[in-house]
């Protein structure tokens, strides 16, 4: 298939339900009541609400054409950088919703929970094997509150040993959520500069680092899709100064089964399930973001933990160095139950996800590379990333290529970051897509540069092929509708 895949066709209008239907419509046959009526009295419980009166087929129809205005990772490529928006096999969203797990209760007794118990503990195993940790906590939900329970672990143990601190260094590689998780604890961001080859410098870090510094967050692979080749003298550095080493683990779809984070010094790792591990990232979740540790962080966990004595599991509080809870429950159980499927079903080959991911990455840089300004000229791991350095002086920006890209059938990518590249374009193409996908986006791509020289005020005004062209973004910014 040589055509593009953007294309127009039937594309249908939807009002809102409230412009359909007529009083006395309805989608729905209740049985006859065998309990005599009773109205409610007004003045307790005002008037009703405002439903709309539908047939049953103007339901299915509004909600079916709505949805195909969608467009995700099951309709086509979805290169957002950082994001990791790859396939999701969907037999592990079959084992999620397996009635004994996905209705399981949480308030029900040990003894009656043994299996989703199991689960939850034999996943922290696989986790800490696959990272090279020593303990795992499945209880954060998310990236960030991993974030925020990898620096609750420093504040805890940096009381524990009578010393606290009050800095924490923050690369500006790093993903812009960690200097917020270090201010919830209290404590200052050190801004960090990476240098001329998108990493950072053992010298730069030791300028930095004092007895009053907790330690460092470093996003590896970092933000420019770069692994940070000197992580472990970085990691000696801080720790000689009695510091502790976090690691933004957002991006292990670049090294899974490849890196042992604890041999190059992390002592804190947060893991995105609903990005590495077989979970759909977006659409504001749910999501679950792990963390591994250190024996040496492992009291300080939150509580409670998953034990296992005389062939039952239990969760236990007895960890008197814990920091405490971090939410009720034990998180986002569907989700876990996703990740433990996933890394069952793939095994040993976790690692070739990884290669293969880098594979593609390095193929869009090296393809794309004559026409894109690359922004670090050297390999990247699983995201590459460009500028619009070149068409600058055709008046095309990073947006009206992004926009452009939507006429020809793609998602686009991740614009205008990391903030440390003028005009960024952050493309990752996760292990997913194949060669003839990859290589229909990037024709798609040096289309648009072509006509970047040619016309440029085909690309002012894209996108061209959808229901609403390109909105006015400075207006929606500074005068946002926020009554709906």
């Amino acid at each position: 298939m040589n055509e593009p895949l953007g294309t127009t066709g039937l594309v249908l209008n939807e009002p809102l339900l409230w412009e359909k239907g007529q009083k006395g419509r309805c989608g729905y046959s209740l049985p006859k009541s065998d309990v005599d009526a009773s109205p409610l009295d007004a003045k307790f419980v005002g008037e009703g609400p405002d439903f709309p009166d539908l047939s049953e087929v103007e339901i299915v129809r509004h909600y079916t054409r709505l949805s195909t205005w969608n467009f995700g990772v099951d309709t086509g490529m979805y290169p957002l950088g950082s994001c990791t928006m790859k396939y999701n096999p969907k037999t592990n969203e079959r084992q999620a919703a397996q009635h004994g797990l996905a209705l399981a209760h949480p308030l029900l007794p040990g003894k009656l929970s043994q299996g989703a118990l199991q689960l939850l503990y034999e996943l922290e195993h696989l986790l800490a094997e696959i990272t090279g940790m020593e303990a795992v906590s499945l209880q954060p939900a998310a990236g960030a509150h991993g974030e925020l329970a990898g620096m609750l672990l420093f504040y805890a143990y940096h009381q524990d040993h009578g010393s606290p601190r009050s800095k924490i260094l923050v690369p500006d590689t790093a993903h812009g959520t960690n200097p917020a998780s270090a201010s919830l604890c209290g404590y200052k961001s050190v801004g960090i500069k990476s240098n001329e080859q998108g990493v950072l410098s053992p010298e730069t870090v030791a300028d930095h680092m004092d007895t009053d510094t907790a330690g460092i967050m470093v996003t590896n692979p970092n933000t420019l899709g770069l692994f940070e080749d000197h992580m472990k003298t970085i990691a000696d550095i801080v720790h000689a100064k009695g510091g502790l080493v976090y690691a933004d683990g957002a991006n292990m779809n670049a090294v899974m089964g490849i890196v042992n984070m604890l041999d190059v010094g992390v002592d804190v790792l947060h893991l995105n399930l609903h990005k590495t591990f077989s979970t759909p990232h977006g659409g504001g979740g749910p999501g679950s973001g792990p963390v591994c540790v250190s024996k040496l962080l492992e009291p300080y966990l939150p509580v409670p933990r998953v034990v296992k004595a005389e062939n039952q599991y239990r969760l236990s509080e007895d960890f008197p160095k814990s920091f405490g809870k971090l939410h009720a429950f034990y998180g986002n159980f569907g989700v876990m139950v996703k990740a433990y499927s996933y890394i069952l079903s793939l095994g040993a080959d976790l690692k070739k996800v990884s290669q293969l991911a880098v594979l593609n990455a390095n193929y869009i840089k090296e393809q794309l590379r004559d026409v894109f300004e690359l922004a670090y000229d050297r390999p990247c791991m699983h995201e590459c990333v460009f500028s619009d350095k070149r068409q600058a002086a055709h008046k095309v920006t990073t947006l009206d290529m992004a926009k452009r890209l939507i006429d020809y059938g793609f998602h686009p990518p991740t614009i205008y970051f990391p903030l440390v590249v003028p005009g960024a374009i952050m493309i990752e193409p996760t292990e997913s897509e194949s060669k003839e996908d990859l290589d229909r986006f990037i024709t798609a791509c040096r289309t648009i540069v072509a006509e970047a020289e040619k016309s440029p005020e085909d690309l002012h005004a894209a996108p061209t092929r959808t229901r609403t062209r390109r909105l006015d973004e400075t207006t929606a910014a500074r005068n946002p509708c926020l009554t709906g």
